[in-house]
């Protein structure tokens, strides 16, 4: 069985099950009575990634968190372990890469520093890859990525703007890509403005619908 389902739940959180786990990334914002974490990847200490009272909901002592290096501390009586950029392990079976995330972009170097180490994730499982790519910018790293779907930030200020998600896209080898990080920054006409650009200049380019599961990617 590969995954039963990847759902966007938002802004950079997502959640998917497979194998009977539930796994959630950048949870944020969770709606009423989510369903309890089996495994939490969490790719920065910003608030609207790393959010305590959303893993409060969902996360219980057996929940294997993932966390970079720099946010252990957050998540004490949790069952937290630390990540850093350029590593793999396995989980339950999955296999996890973890991808740098930072910015080059010289307005938004203090946003996302290289320095901090911060981390996006390539979680792989019966023949299925993803790349949530976390903040950041068009990073040199992106190169050379092979996933089934790739998941680009292109809200601009803090991450991508439309213009380097597209970029991004050119660089990384993916079935599909879909910007996350946007519709909370960009409001609902920016969001369409962008969205109908990407899709344009994006062959494998596909739009999520929050809350909605995406079957067979």
């Amino acid at each position: 069985m590969a995954y039963e389902f990847i759902k966007w739940l938002g802004h950079a959180s997502f959640v998917f099950e497979e194998n009977g786990r539930t796994v959630y990334i950048d949870p944020f914002k969770l709606k009423a009575e989510p369903k309890k974490a089996d495994i939490i990847f969490i790719t920065h200490q910003h608030f609207d990634h790393l959010n305590m009272d959303d893993i409060k909901r969902i996360a219980t002592r057996s929940t294997k968190i993932f966390v970079p290096e720099d946010s252990v501390g957050k998540l004490k009586g949790y069952n937290a372990a630390g990540v850093v950029p350029d590593e793999e392990f396995t989980v339950d079976g999955m296999g996890v890469r973890t991808v740098p995330a930072y910015n080059v972009v010289k307005e938004r170097l203090d946003k996302h520093p290289r320095e901090n180490r911060w981390v996006g994730y390539i979680i792989t499982t019966n023949g299925k890859r993803v790349y949530h790519a976390g903040d950041t910018d068009n990073i040199p790293e992106m190169s050379g990525i092979d996933v089934d779907l790739a998941l680009l930030p292109m809200g601009g200020t803090y991450v991508m703007d439309v213009e380097d998600a597209i970029r991004a896209s050119g660089k990384i080898k993916a079935a599909h890509i879909a910007p996350i990080h946007y519709r909370m920054l960009l409001g609902e006409r920016g969001s369409a403005e962008a969205e109908k650009k990407f899709l344009q200049r994006v062959k494998n380019g596909i739009i999520l619908e929050e809350e909605n599961p995406l079957y067979g990617f």
